[in-house]
């Protein structure tokens, strides 16, 4: 059996490597070898992904805590919400699920215009001149999750940055030089989290975190460790891939100005662009999370046995040519798209909601205010971080 090196390159940018596709049109599961942990099983498929990813013959909690096939050094523990498997999973889901309805988020939304006018509005005040670049990374696209988790749930403005620096450096992919660092932000965070947890235990203030508490001390639904760790997840899962897609999204937009102007002239399409943005875009810069088959699970491509570890590459999905009209193209129009960006099944992003509105509110704002944006150098020269779980610009100099 032929096993293949993985990752297949060097992730950089946001062009999917040509072998996804090929893996996809041959169907069949494929072996990998990744950097720490040794061999798993690679899904490409839509339909088995999302079969992997639904079935829970293939479990979470089966891989936590072990040493099994990752891009990164270990970080995962039975503890965590990402490494349950129901039922302790939707206990925990459950005490957090009602902060991110669509309802609850919309009632967000006039909050999160005021977040991205604001930085718009510091953003535009820089520039001193029509055509002086800006990073909108920087002035936006950072700034603008962190921002909106951490008054979610009650982090005060002076920590905003400690937080975005520390999730950062959690989310390396780490080569062994940097273990220590990695480990070390993530100390910080769980120690940061431990300790305004004890004064919202003593000031609540009515923000998520002062209601995680609650659920702590009176229904006694999660331990001290669990409260802290949940915390630590929800600032994480919250605002890191949402800060890297806005940018890639701009980024995206700009280099084929087409598709900007399209959206300047019919904002209406926003929502859906958005959702083929998410398709479109690769998000993930290696797989990760590998879930454990609990028993043979027999796919359309192959067989998986029972204790095999098994990675999905939800990008490769999201290009299946038999769920997807023309997968390859961007269409911001396009009207049916199941796409597999947030996941599906039981781990299906809980901040989904969030997520969308937060890049729609964006868009929104970028196409009304700045109509004329474009990128300040020219598509290939944009800088992109490498080190990263997830893809995104390293700055995203623009003018207008």
């Amino acid at each position: 059996m032929t096993v293949l090196r993985y990752p297949f390159r060097p992730t950089e940018g946001l062009v999917p490597h040509p072998r996804y596709a090929q893996l996809r049109e041959e169907g069949a599961p494929v072996r990998i070898r990744m950097p720490y942990g040794g061999e798993a099983w690679l899904v490409t498929r839509y339909a088995d992904v999302r079969t992997v990813l639904g079935d829970r013959r293939f479990s979470r909690a089966a891989a936590a805590g072990r040493d099994v096939p990752r891009a990164r050094p270990p970080m995962d523990s039975p503890e965590q919400i990402i490494s349950m498997d129901p039922p302790d999973h939707n206990r925990l889901r459950t005490l957090v699920a009602k902060e991110f309805t669509a309802r609850r988020v919309e009632s967000l939304r006039p909050r999160v215009r005021q977040i991205v006018d604001t930085l718009l509005d510091a953003l535009t005040d820089l520039v001193a001149r029509p055509g002086t670049p800006a990073d909108l990374a920087a002035g936006l696209a950072w700034p603008l999750p962190v921002t909106v988790i951490c008054e979610l749930l009650g982090i005060p403005a002076d920590g905003h940055g400690s937080v975005r620096t520390w999730t950062e450096m959690t989310l390396a992919l780490g080569a062994d030089t940097r273990h220590a660092e990695i480990a070390d932000a993530r100390d910080h965070l769980n120690t940061y989290l431990a300790d305004l947890i004890a004064r919202r235990r003593t000031h609540p203030t009515g923000d998520l975190l002062s209601d995680l508490i609650a659920a702590r001390d009176h229904a006694d639904k999660l331990s001290e460790e669990e409260l802290v760790r949940l915390g630590v997840t929800l600032l994480i899962s919250g605002h890191e891939t949402t800060a890297s897609q806005l940018g890639n999204f701009v980024y995206l937009l700009l280099s084929d100005r087409r598709h900007w102007q399209r959206l300047v002239a019919d904002p209406t399409l926003i929502p859906r662009a958005v959702e083929e943005l998410l398709r479109y875009t690769p998000m993930a810069a290696s797989v990760d999370f590998a879930r454990i088959a609990i028993e043979d699970v027999e796919l359309p491509g192959g067989r998986i046995s029972a204790g095999e570890a098994v990675l999905v590459q939800l990008h490769a999905a999201n290009r299946d040519v038999t769920v997807f009209n023309h997968p390859d193209e961007l269409d911001l129009a396009r009207t049916y798209n199941p796409h597999l960006a947030f996941g599906h099944g039981v781990h299906h992003c809980l901040g989904a909601p969030l997520a969308r509105m937060e890049l729609q509110v964006a868009l929104a704002a970028l196409t009304s205010r700045l109509p004329d944006l474009r990128l300040a150098v020219p598509p290939d020269e944009i800088p992109w971080r490498s080190d990263r779980l997830v893809r995104g610009v390293r700055a995203l100099p623009v003018t207008w």
